[in-house]
This record gives structure tokens, sequence and C-alpha cells, in this order.
């Protein structure tokens, strides 16, 4: 079937966070939530699952092996037809986010080796998740080369490891900045985990938003010996906008390095959502039809975003992202203190602030265009007006 992405659904009746956190006047363009319908495959699923009229507890509270084998199924034929990534049933661990899984792997951390290495302006939760779980934070920012681009910074991250440093925590695709690491980034960065004894902890929320000429590889999958040493984090929320329903899962192949990362839980991570696990199933199974029609929507909204910033928005720049569906606005040539605030007070715009991402966010904004295309073009518009009433 043919999905209407230029259609703004209703959010307002729906305590939404996205659009309740801000006055009705402004244009929410931050949190990582699509305005866009999921796939009607799903809507259908979770149809038929309510008119059941009974809600109780699913099977799989405690990890059972022989539960949830038709999802499971359906991730490994993911996994396999879109990354060649070959994984078993008892692989799988199912957590109720992804944000969970990343905080449970640090949980796992142990002296004298509990430092987690991150390389920011990231994510916040993984910005923070070594200071929220007790653990040692070590950093190593990501270079930028004079266009903007970002890319690993092998100096720093070799001058950040040392004998305490017992986890890399990635983020690839990479939030803000949009890369995509290539192959011989990951491998790179496997080998340097492995001559050092870290594990890999691997968020891949975006794996599967990845734009024209780029392709995701999971780091585990690259070699067996990697694979060993890996947590990987993915889930449906960012692909088939499905957040909301806290269904992720972490695949971990080492059934040691498993079965501590089951124990890390402590009694205080819950099972998964019930309907999520509905919504998971129907989207791996059938969702592939909304997906490819999404990122090709995806990719014209971020082409039409860059051109705009180029051509119309003095002092703002931008390098394309290479996957997900955010943008990492460079402000700090418009003159802004704080770019953030100025958009929000002056356009009517509410973005993520840079600041929030830590080293080297400061004076940058994040965008999310995964909106229809006419949102997208009003938030732009009340930019550049807000921009020329400054100059003038």
């Amino acid at each position: 079937m043919q999905y209407d992405f230029d259609k703004l659904p209703e959010r307002w009746a729906t305590e939404c966070e996205k659009w309740h956190s801000y006055p009705e006047n402004v244009l929410p363009m931050w949190v990582a939530d699509m305005d866009f319908v999921s796939p009607e495959p799903v809507v259908q699923a979770l149809l038929n699952r309510v008119e059941h009229s009974v809600y109780g507890y699913p099977r799989g509270l405690y990890g059972e092996l022989d539960t949830m084998t038709d999802i499971r199924s359906a991730i490994i034929a993911w996994l396999d037809g879109h990354y060649h990534w070959r994984i078993e049933p008892e692989d799988l661990i199912f957590v109720p986010g992804v944000v969970t899984g990343f905080n449970l792997a640090c949980h796992m951390m142990e002296a004298p080796k509990e430092g987690v290495l991150i390389q920011p302006p990231v994510y916040p939760p993984v910005l923070n998740a070594a200071q929220k779980t007790g653990k040692l934070d070590q950093q190593a920012p990501l270079a930028q080369s004079a266009a903007g681009a970002y890319s690993l910074d092998w100096d720093r991250l070799d001058a950040s490891i040392d004998a305490q440093t017992g986890m890399l925590l990635l983020c690839n695709p990479h939030n803000p900045v949009g890369r995509v690491f290539n192959q011989n980034e990951l491998e790179q960065l496997a080998e340097m985990c492995l001559r050092h004894e870290m594990l890999i902890c691997s968020d891949e929320i975006h794996c599967d938003l990845v734009y024209s000429g780029h392709q995701h590889l999971p780091i585990a999958s690259l070699a067996p010996e990697i694979a060993q040493h890996t947590i990987t984090l993915m889930a449906p929320s960012k692909t088939f906008n499905l957040a909301g329903l806290k269904f992720s899962f972490a695949i971990i192949q080492n059934p040691g390095l498993r079965k501590t990362y089951w124990n890390s839980s402590k009694g205080l991570v819950g099972w998964t959502n019930l309907f999520g696990r509905v919504a998971a199933q129907a989207a791996y199974e059938d969702g592939q039809e909304w997906l490819t029609q999404l990122l090709v929507y995806l990719e014209a909204n971020r082409d039409f975003l860059s051109n705009f910033v180029e051509n119309k928005l003095p002092g703002v720049s931008m390098v394309k992202p290479e996957g997900t569906y955010l943008a990492w606005l460079d402000c700090r040539d418009t003159g802004l203190n704080d770019p953030q605030k100025f958009f929000l007070e002056n356009a009517k715009v509410a973005f993520n602030d840079g600041v929030n991402f830590g080293q080297g966010g400061q004076g940058f904004v994040r965008l999310n265009f995964g909106c229809p295309r006419a949102m997208l073009e009003e938030a732009l518009e009340r930019m550049r007006k807000a921009l020329t009433e400054r100059n003038t």
C-alpha cells in the first residue's frame, strides 16, 4: 500500500511528550519521535490483540528460551536479511528500552575495570550513563574537520584508555552527528577494544535508518572474536515509530557475558510490554514496505533541509547525516549565545540544546526532520524570519 507521510497526525489529545512539552504555538522539532503513523500491519496486529480483551502476564517474564519464539524468529530473520548477521535464539535478551539496556551493561562493570568510554557530543543518556550507574566516566570527543564532518579521534581514544577502562559505549549510527561508521572504523575500534580487554556495548537503535551510499554494519557481525566481547542493543522503536511501547533487545553471543548481563538487572528491570512485543513482531515481519517508503521520504526531507540551511539560514551550517532522522545544526557563526533559546523564543520552534550532548555541543541544536515536509518547511521559515529580523 501507499503511505501518506505528508499527513500530520493529531497528537495534542494523546498526552505526547514531544508536543505537550511546549505551548501550542511552538513547533516541536526536538525529541526523536517521528510525526508519522506506524505501519498498517502493526496497527492491525495491535487492534487484534486489544480486541482479545484480556491483557494478563505474557510468557517469558524471566527470560525463558522456549518462550517468545515468534518474535525471536522475526528478529533473527530481519538481522540476517538486512545485515547478513546470523544469530541464535538464545543470543537475545529482551529489555524495556535501549537506554535501560546500556545502563544494565554499565552496572556489570566492576573495579578495577569500571571505566566507561564514550565519544561526545553524544545522546544525553549515553553521555550520563557512567555517572548514573556509579562508574568511571571516560571521554574521547569526536574529531571535527574544518568542513564540519565528524570522525573518530584515534589519538584521543588511545590517550583516554587506561587500566580502568572496561567498556566502550558506542553509538552507531551516531546521535546526534548522524555518522554511520564504516567497516574500517569499526574494525579499528574493535581491535582497540580487544587489545585492551574491553567490552563493547553498541547502541544501534537507529541501524535501520541509513541513507543512500551508506550501510550499517553491526560491530559484532564483523568477526566471531568481536561478537564474544560485544553487547548489541537494537529496537523497532525508532525504525517504526513505536517508542512508547517499550520493547528492545540485547544481542549477546557469549553465553557467560549473557548470563552476567541478565544478572545485572538485580530484579529491578521488568519484562517488556505485551503490546510492544505484538507491535515488534508485526513490524519485523510485515513492515518493510512502510520502511522502504519512509526512507525515501526522510532522505528527501534531509536534502531539503540541507539546501535550506545552506541558502537561507545565514550563520547556520550542517553536514548531511548519513543515518538517523536527526540533523546537528551548527549555529556558532550566527553570533547567538544560546541558539536553542533564541529559536524557541523568537521563532517558536523547539530544538534539543547542543549543550546537553556534552563536549563539542555548545552552539549547536539538534533538529528532528522525521515529520511531514510542510511542518519542516514551516519550522525553517520561522527560523529564517527570526534570523532576518535579528540581523536588520
